[in-house]
């Protein structure tokens, strides 16, 4: 027996299959991988919240293990050994602009400082990886935002091609659980007509790609490759669709989430951030997708506290520094709310069991924001997290001091997690061949 193996039989005079659970027989003896050795599938996720930090109720004064939390960060307490904490890591601008509340999360997410707000170099961290891993699944990677707001994303496949994000619960329940899902505990399959049909077209025009390629210029040329790109995604997509899926323990179908109403104000914004992390990852868990972004708040973060009279990111520039407390008490309230969320979605995916231990066992979850102290648009020691293990390969409950080398070193590290061969990563100033040690078990 094996783990593809399946119950054959006809209906209606069609051939149909029905899929196996996965039977202890398939694993190995710790219930980690399957029995032939394959690993139980492992995942990247971003996650991003806006307008950075108050260094001094932020930032740890011990590093390693065990380490302190200021008043911005006390609420992770419950999660400190699932998570690590980065600070003093830069980026540099070299010859460009610092472009506000943009240049950080580009050069931390693309290895390069943009020239402009409206050109993205290369691609984001996100998009490599999911070269990678991705292509398994039925979506190579996924983007949502829970700031209600298409426009917000920090995701691109190249500099005119912005990954545009799924921006309301109901929209995303819909991309996920509606048209074109299989349950994979479903007990029996029949592939649907109209995927077969779009496939065997689809196919047909595939066919002449080549041809066509000859007979254009280099610009068109690379503007086809991108569109074939496309095509070859959705070919990939339907193939899946014409394949029962195996059981997964852990994915459980939810019901359609209510649709919120829009606006910012802090408490609806985290009442969407934490609809819409169950749903993706319970997509994660269905195996659905490999590689994921869940985008708390954007860089010019508008959410609204209520009884205050600014959203947050008119407070980081017109709010004065409380001499007594040392920090900005209102802007430091937003972080924390911040901070919250992202407790919610570390928590989120510990309560997902998978194997003999949780999600965080198979994920590494990269978090950044876009600045550092957002009042004087600083993007010196901008903070970043990661959490989960990576299959062991990462270990977990650190405050790493990066003394003021590249941020892109934690692109580079998580790139050489999920086995990318690429030398070095980032441009100029930027780049970096360095991993960080501390964390690599």
């Amino acid at each position: 027996m094996h783990r593809r193996q399946v119950l054959r039989g006809m209906m209606g005079g069609g051939a149909i299959s029905v899929g196996l659970p996965v039977l202890e027989c398939f694993l190995n003896d710790t219930g980690s991988a399957y029995a032939n050795g394959a690993p139980l599938p492992m995942r990247f996720g971003n996650w991003t919240w806006g307008l950075g930090m108050n260094a001094g109720a932020f930032v740890p004064k011990k590093t390693g293990k065990d380490f302190d939390l200021p008043p911005e960060i006390e609420m992770l307490a419950p999660i400190q050994k699932h998570i690590n904490l980065f600070t003093n890591f830069d980026v540099f601008k070299d010859a460009a602009p610092n472009i506000c509340h943009h240049t950080g999360w580009v050069i931390l997410r693309s290895g390069e400082a943009p020239q402009t707000r409206a050109t993205l170099p290369g691609e984001t961290i996100d998009v490599t990886i999911s070269k990678k891993i991705g292509g398994r699944t039925r979506f190579n990677n996924l983007v949502a935002n829970a700031t209600g707001d298409v426009r917000d994303s920090f995701s691109y496949a190249n500099g005119s091609t912005v990954n545009p994000p799924l921006y309301s619960p109901t929209r995303l329940y819909q991309t996920l659980f509606g048209e074109g899902f299989q349950d994979p505990n479903a007990p029996t399959f029949e592939p649907d007509p109209r995927v077969m049909v779009r496939k065997s077209v689809l196919s047909a025009v595939m066919d002449d790609t080549k041809s066509l390629m000859g007979k254009v210029g280099a610009e068109d040329k690379r503007r086809l490759d991108q569109y074939f790109t496309g095509l070859r995604d959705l070919e990939r997509r339907l193939d899946l669709q014409m394949t029962k899926p195996e059981p997964i323990a852990a994915c459980s179908v939810p019901g359609e989430p209510e649709d919120l109403p829009t606006g910012l104000d802090a408490d609806l914004v985290s009442k969407r951030h934490r609809i819409m992390t169950d749903l993706m990852l319970t997509a994660v868990a269905c195996d659905q997708v490999r590689v994921f972004n869940m985008f708390y708040a954007a860089a010019f973060s508008a959410t609204v506290r209520p009884g205050y009279d600014k959203p947050h990111h008119t407070a980081t520039h017109e709010e004065p520094v409380d001499e007594g407390l040392g920090f900005q008490p209102n802007v430091s309230w937003f972080t924390k709310r911040a901070m919250e969320e992202w407790l919610y979605f570390v928590q989120a995916m510990e309560k997902i069991p998978e194997g003999d231990g949780t999600m965080l066992d198979n994920v590494l979850v990269y978090a950044s924001t876009d600045q550092s102290f957002a009042k004087l648009h600083a993007i010196d020691g901008i903070p970043m997290f990661t959490a989960g293990s990576a299959q062991g390969q990462v270990k977990t409950g650190l405050h790493i001091d990066g003394g003021g080398t590249q941020g892109t070193r934690l692109g580079y590290t998580c790139m050489k997690v999920f086995g990318l061969e690429n030398q070095s990563w980032g441009t100029q100033s930027n780049n970096t061949s360095k991993e960080i040690g501390e964390i690599i078990a």
